[in-house]
């Protein structure tokens, strides 16, 4: 399992930690193919978040 030995910061406990008898999730054996499915869900949950920024309130 080389994968789990990397330096590519593998999300060994959200791999350890997948409910196994669900019926909403599917439970993945492959770390592989979990670190790559992880790493799209991650991706997509950064685009949905909201970035506005603010201008700071300067007044002179």
């Amino acid at each position: 399992m080389n994968i789990l030995n990397s330096s590519n910061n593998f999300p060994l406990w959200q791999f350890l930690k997948q409910p196994v008898f669900s019926s909403q999730t599917k439970l993945i054996l492959s770390p592989r193919q979990f670190g790559y499915l992880y790493k799209i869900q991650l991706l997509e949950r950064c685009f949905t978040q909201d970035c506005s920024f603010k201008k700071p309130n300067v007044t002179e």
